[in-house]
């Protein structure tokens, strides 16, 4: 309630009321067939998260530290598609592509929420299977439960924070010529090229504070690999189970790099007209297909989600 009436005054502060989002595509043909599209990615994304997050939370073979954290993925990249996916299929849909200010400075706001904090999350669950494949003599005593629960929450504040930061500063700018935003959803750089104010301190932090958050946490989260395959290569003198961790890591490895690609490449080159059509290719990659391998990999590949979800079934059957 709070957030909102604060950002009902910032209201005062402008001239415009709503901002026009930017068509996927301008090709009329082919709005209705990216419309199923994105639909059916958004479904599978809620679907499949979903899935993985009952299953987690009901099922006692499953209250283990690597699964606590992916329940986390799953309840995030199911707010993170649904920050900006609906909005985007209405605007499908629509021939008057607005949204309020108040409602593009919410969108921005829990954009970077989920954002920052997935990447933060990534690179826990990196040190999590460093600690189980490298340490695991000593893997209960370093990921108890209270360690694991004080993870989860410092990565949560601290991406809600992050994303205060931006949303504050950016609904204290003023946006006096045009509101259309060229992107299909709302972001701060997009945001900030509308800006006629002065925009230093908000490009600062995007540049430094958003920066270090997301190439911080890729290379923390790539570190932890890094180790784990060097761990393999010279521990491991069983083939079988070499191939078996290489396997798990090498798809946990795919969802990091289609996340933390293209977030670092938005966020640390500078803006220009062409390098925004690029940032709206790797949003829709880290926003819209990301959320929809999680579940796919983290469960196709794990004989025990599978089996926990079978038992799932037919409890209810």
């Amino acid at each position: 309630m709070l957030f909102c009436l604060f950002f009902q005054v910032m209201l005062n502060r402008t001239s415009v009321t709503e901002f026009l989002l930017l068509p996927v595509t301008d090709i009329q043909v082919l709005q209705p067939v990216l419309f199923v599209l994105f639909l059916a990615i958004y479904i599978v994304n809620v679907a499949g998260n979903g899935a993985i997050l009952m299953v987690v939370t009901s099922d006692p073979r499953l209250h283990s530290p690597m699964y606590f954290f992916l329940g986390n993925l799953a309840c995030i990249d199911i707010c993170f598609s649904t920050v900006s996916l609906p909005k985007m299929l209405e605007n499908f849909l629509s021939t008057h592509k607005a949204i309020s200010f108040l409602g593009c400075i919410s969108q921005l706001h829990f954009f970077h929420f989920m954002g920052s904090t997935e990447a933060m999350l990534l690179a826990v669950m990196g040190f999590d299977r460093f600690v189980a494949i490298c340490k695991p003599l000593h893997y209960t005593l370093i990921m108890n439960h209270q360690v694991c629960i004080q993870m989860a929450v410092t990565v949560w504040i601290i991406g809600f924070f992050h994303a205060l930061l931006h949303s504050v500063m950016t609904s204290r700018l003023n946006f006096c010529d045009s509101n259309q935003i060229n992107h299909f959803f709302c972001d701060v750089k997009p945001l900030l090229k509308l800006a006629c104010g002065n925009t230093e301190l908000n490009w600062w932090l995007v540049n430094n504070v958003t920066g270090t958050i997301a190439t911080g946490a890729c290379f923390l989260t790539f570190l932890s690999y890094f180790y784990i395959i060097i761990y393999l290569f010279f521990k491991t003198h069983s083939c079988r189970m070499l191939r078996k961790a290489l396997s798990t890591c090498a798809s946990h490895f795919v969802v990091v790099v289609l996340f933390h690609v293209p977030g670092v490449f938005v966020y640390i080159h500078p803006a220009s007209s062409s390098s925004m059509d690029q940032d709206q290719i790797s949003a829709l990659m880290y926003n819209g297909v990301t959320p929809v391998l999680n579940p796919l990999i983290y469960t196709l590949r794990n004989k025990e989600v599978k089996r926990a979800l079978r038992r799932v079934i037919s409890r209810s059957q």
